[in-house]
């Protein structure tokens, strides 16, 4: 009963929401973020109970970082609302207008999802996007985040409401599920009668988990077995820049690179001063015989390294033949998210952005971008690996569907 009270109630919300104007939107957004600002304090107080909780528990380093809260990722938070009101508008908008013979005017008009559900872990700024997005593209949202993070998330989720409720808004447009029991996950994913979309955003376990038993239609998010292909003719400095950031900036997080794929011909010049770069930073180094020769310190990699997203200080190396045994490696390894060739061979570029099939394909750029916020979108909802509906980063136009709306004088069909 307690998701279907949930249900109902972002149902009721839904109608009001879908109708709101772009510029009261706009002010809820605004005002949203100014709130996030003067309840810095207290949600960092709050967001450090959470913090210890978890480190008492033992969790990794990668995942303790997507937990915490700063005052930069506060305001980064609150940044992101108001970039987000600074976009157009998509509800409303006509996508494909035809007169018939018989004069019959047959328009497409983009309009909100409806109820969108988010199943995701640790990460507090999710619960800032997912609500500022699905405001803009009239959409209510259902949070159930994890444990670790509930604290938090909770504290947020109660910002909005009052700013909604002080709006002369229905508070329920963002909900949040404070029970965070596999049991109630699993009735959410079974809530089709209320929920529209529901999109898990986190590990592959837990992606998996939803997929495999969710009555409600999903968008698979954020699995990144993410590559780095450094071909021969690749710029070394480049290529160890590149590199380093998409490994280290922040491990935990989808868009950072898991294995890296060395051309045999460069690998004796790059591999030694890579191999120290990332030693250097506490990186452990899975490699092939090649690489272990060149990077001493390196383990032996295994078959399983090649499919395992980290999220963590590992990377797997292994040295390659040449652009065929790459796309055919990536093929069997990615997970469809984000993949990049550094190189300076122009055909080579052209045919690894035309022959990897993936979300997010580079030239000579880090993996990292791969984000609703560096592509302008102000934030995502999360990095859609599939095909269906929508793909990559997904912003405010892929929050929403379109309905068919037709126009006649009294046309009956002979």
């Amino acid at each position: 009963m307690y998701i279907e009270t949930l249900g109902i109630q972002a149902k009721e919300a839904e109608v009001q929401i879908a109708q709101l104007s772009t510029s009261v939107k706009n002010e809820v957004l605004l005002k949203s973020a100014e709130a996030l600002i003067e309840n810095c304090e207290n949600i960092l107080k709050i967001n450090e109970e959470d913090v210890t909780n978890a480190k008492n528990s033992g969790v990794k380093d990668a995942f303790i970082d997507r937990l915490t809260l700063t005052e930069k990722r506060i305001k980064d938070m609150a940044d992101g609302l108001k970039q987000i009101a600074s976009l157009n508008d998509p509800v409303g908008e006509f996508t494909y207008g035809k007169t018939l013979a018989n004069g019959l005017i047959i328009q497409q008009k983009r309009v909100p999802l409806g109820v969108i559900a988010i199943i995701f872990e640790s990460r507090p700024n999710v619960t800032a996007d997912a609500f500022g997005l699905c405001l803009k593209s009239g959409n209510a949202v259902i949070l159930r985040g994890g444990k670790e993070a509930i604290k938090t998330n909770i504290a947020i989720v109660n910002i909005f409401k009052s700013v909604l409720k002080s709006c002369g808004l229905n508070e329920n447009a963002v909900q949040i599920v404070e029970n965070t029991s596999h049991e109630i996950a699993n009735e959410l994913m079974k809530a089709h009668k209320y929920i529209d979309v529901l999109i898990p955003r986190g590990s592959a376990r837990l992606i998996n988990t939803v997929i495999n038993n969710s009555t409600v239609p999903c968008i698979q998010t954020g699995v990144g077995n993410c590559h780095i292909f450094v071909d021969e003719s690749a710029n070394i400095k480049n290529a160890i820049n590149i590199i380093i950031n998409a490994k280290t900036q922040r491990p935990g997080v989808c868009n950072a690179v898991e294995t890296l794929l060395i051309h045999k011909n460069i690998a004796p010049k790059i591999l030694p001063s890579l191999g120290e770069e990332l030693i250097n930073r506490n990186v452990e180094i899975r490699g092939d015989e090649t690489v272990r020769k060149y990077i001493e310190k390196s383990l032996e990699a295994s078959e399983e390294d090649w499919a395992t997203e980290y999220e963590d200080y590992i990377v797997a190396i292994k040295t390659v033949e040449n652009l065929d045994e790459v796309i055919k490696h990536i093929g069997k390894y990615g997970t469809k998210h984000s993949e990049s060739i550094i190189t300076e061979d122009y055909s080579n570029a052209q045919r690894f952005l035309n022959e990897i099939d993936a979300a997010a394909v580079y030239v000579n750029a880090s993996t990292r971008f791969t984000d609703g916020g560096q592509f302008g979108f102000g934030a995502e909802i999360g990095i859609s690996t599939q095909k269906l509906h929508a793909r990559g980063p997904m912003g405010l136009k892929e929050l929403t569907t379109t309905k068919y709306v037709i126009m006649g004088n009294g046309q009956v069909r002979k």
